[in-house]
């Protein structure tokens, strides 16, 4: 079984923009600094693009973990998906959407997940939620960072 959960964040910036900076490895980063989270191998600065993987790592719950993800589909500046390919999820698979509506830049997070050891009950109470606010707290320093 797998959880997933849907986030969706409204900005006055370019579609565009808001597209690259999600695919910023340094902003990125700079958007998690309260996990500790880094690149440490794939690509490491930049732009990551089609094909190409990213290792993190970061400390969640007290745990360090190392998570390698590759962008699995790329259609700039639409849509970008990233899926975890080796790290401590069953399943990670993270699509990233970017349309216009009303002047606004509408950016919606879609999450799917598998714990490897945590049933789906523990997946939707501590999982999901602990992963809404990590996306929430990234969206909104990326909007930030762009808005300034």
């Amino acid at each position: 079984m797998t959880s997933s959960f849907e986030l969706v964040t409204r900005a006055a910036v370019p579609p565009a923009a808001l597209f690259d900076a999600s695919r910023d490895i340094g902003a990125h980063v700079a958007s998690m600094r309260g996990t500790g989270e880094r690149a440490i191998a794939g690509v490491m600065s930049g732009l990551i693009g089609l094909d190409e993987t990213v290792t993190w790592r970061a400390w969640h719950f007290g745990i360090p973990f190392r998570m390698t993800s590759r962008v699995t589909a790329l259609d700039r500046p639409r849509r970008f998906v990233d899926e975890q390919v080796a790290g401590p999820f069953r399943v990670f698979r993270h699509e990233h959407l970017y349309t216009e509506q009303d002047g606004m830049t509408v950016m919606t997070d879609r999450v799917t997940l598998a714990s490897p050891v945590l049933g789906r009950l523990a997946e939707r109470l501590v999982l999901v939620p602990y992963l809404r606010r990590l996306l929430a707290r990234r969206a909104a320093h990326l909007v930030a960072t762009l808005s300034d």
